[in-house]
């Protein structure tokens, strides 16, 4: 499978188009996430953006509900739904008309537009492709059990990622069932769906309906 940025992400559904497009990897891009975001937000035009906090923007038509937690820095974006009970721990970069359910976390991300995270999800150390949906329940899970560094298994392929802290990268247009598990390193190709209450590892090739370990279709 090709894992490479621009065979699973369409970058101009992001803020952080110009920034991915530097890394030959996705998951390169997770330890600047941070830094994008401030350096983002300090161009943002104040006609378009309020500042509720120091760093953090949130576009004038998105709405946050009064329940929810924004911290910096982090940018909302234009017509995006913030819902009861989020929180949004930080270094999070959430795009247009996304949806941030109720209870959901999210940690050091980047959520493409028209993104949905709509019930009790976490997404950390993860990117959401466009179009990408997490089912209820579903989560990023970041870190190993035994913590060692996360490897991408990629069919015979291993590849070193140098990161502690990895959840999943959903490729355009993915779906994914409700109260499954991403564990760290997962890859999903676009347009692949992920059957209810999987548990999911390695790179999953686009076009792919999974459904357990070892069952995987790929679409005709």
């Amino acid at each position: 499978m090709e894992l490479k940025v621009t065979e699973l992400l369409d970058l101009s559904h992001t803020l952080a188009g110009e920034y991915l497009a530097r890394f030959e990897y996705p998951w390169q891009a997770l330890d600047g996430i941070k830094d994008l975001i401030l350096e983002l937000g300090a161009g943002l035009s104040p006609e378009e953006y309020d500042q509720p906090s120091p760093n953090v923007w949130v576009h004038k038509t998105a709405k946050v509900f009064p329940s929810a937690y924004l911290g910096a820095p982090c940018i909302i974006g234009p017509e995006t739904e913030v819902r009861h009970c989020a929180f949004i721990r930080g270094s999070a970069l959430v795009g247009a008309n996304c949806v941030v359910g109720n209870s959901v976390e999210l940690k050091n991300v980047i959520l493409f537009d028209n993104v949905q995270t709509p019930h009790y999800n976490y997404v950390g150390d993860s990117i959401l492709g466009y179009k990408s949906h997490m089912g209820a329940g579903s989560i990023t899970s970041n870190v190993k059990s035994d913590k060692t560094l996360v490897v991408v298994k990629n069919g015979d392929e291993r590849i070193e990622t140098g990161r502690k802290k990895f959840g999943a990268i959903l490729g355009d247009h993915v779906e994914v069932g409700c109260n499954s598990v991403l564990n760290p390193g997962t890859i999903l190709g676009r347009g692949t769906s992920v059957y209810p209450t999987s548990c999911v590892r390695g790179a999953i090739p686009a076009g792919s309906i999974f459904k357990k370990t070892g069952d995987i279709v790929i679409r005709t």
